[in-house]
């Protein structure tokens, strides 16, 4: 097992499609702005770039409204990519198209075959451990499956339960290095991290756990002040990224690229 870390020398993202205002929600908070969307894809992307890593940019696929989230199609460790089984039908189709670019940079390139689900947005690797959420989207199954795609790499699988009406994991947290998360109190109070330091997101402000670590930075949903002053006082160099059209669609700053 190669230790998982937050610095990363690539990340794949895909152009949002105008179909995207089809795309999947938990609870209807109004239709995405396409052109918002675009522009804070675009500071996204530049953001990422600010750190030196390179950015593959994937063309929007316009079957596929809820595509710009190509986290959940695949899972990027040291030694090689595992292609999840999204539990969304819709979404079943985004891995193919995922799987060539993939292979371009990966000689191992494994897949989860069902009949169980998976999405990498259940999904956090820590120095440790892989973390698993079961979830309207992932099940037991498919995580059992990825236990055993990942048994040969040296890593240990440990499924925990998300906190009900959150849609994936990480909607409710996020590493911050390799000791630290970022978690909701909702989600913390589990103890699901228990062998962990663990930093709250402010009360009212449990959306900004969706944050990545890319590098020297922690890309944060802007909107968030106090959990962006806490982060800053805890010596972290926070970048704020508009959100609010992603969140209509459940969607956050993991949720935007693969990292590797």
């Amino acid at each position: 097992m190669n230790e998982p870390s937050y610095e990363f020398a690539r990340a794949i993202t895909r152009a949002p499609c105008k179909n995207i205002i089809d795309g999947l929600r938990a609870v209807d908070i109004g239709t995405p702005d396409f052109t918002q969307m675009c522009h804070d894809h675009t500071l996204y992307i530049q953001t990422l770039r600010e750190t030196g890593a390179t950015v593959i940019e994937l063309p929007f696929l316009e079957n596929y409204p809820d595509s710009v989230f190509v986290e959940d199609t695949a899972l990027c460790l040291p030694e090689g990519a595992i292609l999840m089984k999204p539990g969304a039908p819709s979404r079943l189709g985004e891995v193919a198209h995922m799987a060539p670019h993939l292979r371009e940079f990966y000689d191992d390139v494994r897949e989860v075959k069902g009949p169980g689900h998976i999405e990498g947005g259940d999904i956090l690797t820590t120095s440790k451990e892989i973390l698993v959420g079961l979830s309207e989207r992932t099940d037991m199954e498919g995580v059992e499956e990825l236990r055993s795609l990942v048994k040969d790499w040296g890593y240990t699988v440990r499924i925990v339960n998300t906190p009900a009406g959150v849609l994936h994991f990480k909607t409710d947290c996020s590493l911050l290095d390799t000791n630290t998360i970022l978690s909701t109190k909702r989600l913390a109070v589990s103890g699901c991290f228990k062998d962990y330091r663990v930093l709250h997101t402010a009360e009212g402000e449990e959306a900004a756990a969706n944050s990545i670590r890319f590098n020297q930075f922690v890309l944060l949903p802007s909107g968030f002040p106090k959990t962006a002053q806490m982060l800053h006082d805890n010596g972290y160099d926070v970048r704020e990224i508009g959100n609010t059209e992603c969140a209509k669609l459940d969607g956050g700053m993991s949720c935007l690229s693969l990292r590797f």
